[in-house]
């Protein structure tokens, strides 16, 4: 009855925002294109809608860049939507020199969430049959649970991931050895959970990410069966060369489950810890986009160079300093887009900071905090 359970949690681990930052339009004059009206319109950008195999049909941005082959498939946090995401979106095409496909889970944004019934709740998440005796006993608990049974939820994830692949693939002919999958905190999950479906992938970068869920909230030992996102068990299927970045002050996911996947990791690449750094707000460091550049241009050498021996971390005092580089080095995000806070997991409620520095979040976490205190999170 792991399925059962993993909803549960899910409850707790997405917090999509309520209402959605965003709409999507079709515009007639141009033939049924859509658009974002809350966000700059470019001709490089495609809106589309995707259609999952859990029959959901899910928002997508694919942003185009003139002079790469290479795509970046990023999935993000808990508690954000592509109207909130755009912007950075467009930012690390435009930095990283890729083209970028990010892309809303279910139940996010305007991808849909559709009810389900408890038979095929069953059929999806437990794979028990009428016929079968849990059957009884997994309807009784399916019933019984405070909540309804509608997306988003971890096997979604999976699904919402698998669509925008299956898009990058058959509409704009991505290949897997030119595909670099990205996963911001939850989103570690999907990334993961398809990275160690494809042994031929490009890169992984791990952003923040989570060793599971039940380890978030207690530093348990073994993986339980009714644990999601079990990270800790699918790192080691991943053939590729993976980075990972966390920052040291992370007071949602400790960066501990950022060493320990990298760790585990097949094929590693110098990671990145910034020293201070929180959950949310790691692209505001000039090292952040200097490492990830860095990445993406090592995986365009020959497979003898990506082979050869690497640091075992980059952290330093000095990566904190701000860059001589200028501000090509830095984030500089405009004020006119939807609030958001990038937490991932970031439905638990911050600590008290008792540091001189208190973490700033790139955009305002305001709105999200609001949410978590109507609700009386405390985890």
């Amino acid at each position: 009855m792991g399925g059962v359970t993993s909803t549960i949690a899910a409850k707790f681990a997405f917090f999509p925002p309520n209402p959605p930052s965003y709409r999507v339009v079709a515009d007639d004059v141009c033939g049924g294109r859509l658009y974002i009206p809350e966000v700059p319109r470019r001709d490089d950008v495609d809106v589309l809608k995707l259609r999952t195999r859990r029959g959901n049909e899910i928002v997508a941005v694919y942003i185009k860049h003139p002079k790469s082959t290479v795509t970046l498939l990023y999935s993000h946090g808990n508690a954000a939507d592509l109207g909130q995401m755009y912007e950075l979106f467009v930012e690390l095409s435009n930095r990283l020199r890729v083209n970028f496909m990010g892309y809303d889970y279910s139940g996010y944004g305007q991808s849909s969430g559709k009810v389900i019934s408890l038979q095929m709740e069953m059929h999806y998440n437990l794979h028990i049959e009428p016929t079968n005796a849990l059957y009884s006993v997994a309807l009784i608990s399916l019933i019984v649970a405070p909540f309804p049974l509608k997306q988003p939820s971890e096997l979604n994830t999976y699904a919402d991931i698998d669509a925008a692949y299956k898009c990058l693939k058959e509409q704009y002919g991505v290949k897997d050895e030119q595909l670099i999958l990205y996963g911001q905190s939850v989103g570690s999950g999907p990334t993961l959970d398809l990275a160690s479906r494809l042994p031929n992938l490009r890169g992984v970068v791990l952003h923040s990410p989570i060793l599971s869920g039940m380890r978030v909230l207690y530093p348990v030992k073994r993986t339980f069966w009714f644990d999601i996102y079990k990270n800790i068990d699918k790192i080691g299927m991943v053939n590729c060369p993976v980075l990972v970045i966390h920052g040291t002050a992370d007071e949602v996911v400790d960066y501990s489950h950022g060493k320990q996947l990298w760790e585990l990791s097949k094929e590693k690449y110098d990671p990145l810890w910034i020293s201070g750094g929180g959950h949310c707000n790691l692209e505001l460091y000039p090292e952040f986009i200097r490492h990830l550049k860095k990445f993406v241009l090592s995986l365009g050498k020959s497979k003898k160079d990506s082979n050869a021996p690497k640091k075992s971390t980059v952290d330093s005092d000095s990566q904190n300093k701000p860059s001589d580089g200028g501000p090509s080095d830095t984030f500089e995000l405009g004020a006119d887009l939807p609030e958001v806070s990038r937490n991932s997991l970031d439905s638990r409620l911050e600590k008290s900071k008792k540091s001189n520095k208190p973490e700033k979040s790139r955009m305002s976490t305001d709105r999200v905090d609001r949410f978590r205190r109507k609700k009386g999170l405390v985890w």
